[in-house]
């Protein structure tokens, strides 16, 4: 499960990211930060996903 945890959150930066720069390409200002926020969850997600890992080695 963990390692579909992580490739779920890896698929939310990368389309986030795609999100972002093609707000940027376009001139979208609400894709681009949609994109941004997008990046932002998959990150927070992957630090939550490390902090199990920690907890559960103790």
């Amino acid at each position: 499960m963990k390692l579909l945890n992580r490739a779920g959150n890896m698929l939310q930066i990368s389309k986030g990211k795609t999100k972002e720069v093609t707000g940027e390409i376009t001139g979208n200002r609400d894709l681009e930060s949609d994109g941004a926020n997008d990046q932002h969850k998959g990150h927070l997600k992957q630090v939550g996903e490390k902090v199990k890992d920690a907890i559960e080695e103790l």
